[in-house]
């Protein structure tokens, strides 16, 4: 399962338009995550523009897509995946402007996470208001998620021949993401040293 989930990530990552090259996938555990799909930008980035943040959250769908098409389940091993997603796209309609929603401002964090005290939402907008922006929050992630799902459907062999590279090798560098993402069989993994 996690061979799959992060054969996912990892194919879809390659797929959408601005994601940051893949270095590195493996489903050795570490820490609290059972597989890692590592990727780094090629440069420091200061901002980020729509289509980078719709990217990366098609990208934290893939794991879950993947578990639903080649293992026909669902497991929590999805969950970070979902929150982070969620915080991005709700960042995007209340914070950056980034939706149909418009350049406003939806809610302020206030307050400070101080001697017990929680980080309390203050109220600057009405319900209705923010019954839109849940809907628009939703649109988002609905959208991403279909990327992400009609991606590994046009790509199951690439999902496959990474997943079945994952259990035999545990770890695939960026050459042998990009053996696979070509067609080829994925080249050998270099001898350590």
């Amino acid at each position: 399962n996690t061979a799959y989930h992060e054969s996912g990530h990892t194919v879809v990552a390659k797929l959408v338009p601005k994601s940051d090259p893949v270095h590195k996938v493996t489903i050795i555990p570490r820490g609290r995550a059972l597989g890692l799909t590592m990727q780094l930008p090629v440069e420091d980035r200061y901002a980020y523009d729509r289509e980078y943040l719709t990217s990366r959250i098609a990208v934290l769908f893939g794991g879950r897509s993947a578990e639903e098409l080649f293992m026909n389940q669902r497991t929590t091993g999805a969950s970070n995946d979902f929150e982070r997603a969620t915080a991005m796209a709700r960042d995007m309609v209340t914070r950056y402007g980034m939706s149909d929603m418009g350049v406003m401002v939806y809610g302020e964090n206030e307050g400070e996470v101080f001697l017990g005290r929680s980080v309390t939402q203050h109220k600057n907008v009405s319900e209705a208001t923010m019954q839109k922006v849940d809907l628009e929050i939703r649109r988002i992630i609905d959208q991403q998620y279909a990327l992400a799902r009609k991606l590994l459907e046009e790509n199951r062999d690439k999902v496959e021949a990474m997943t079945q590279a994952l259990l035999e090798w545990e770890t695939l560098d960026a050459e042998q993401i990009d053996d696979i993402m070509a067609g080829n069989p994925p080249r050998s993994p270099r001898p350590t040293q």
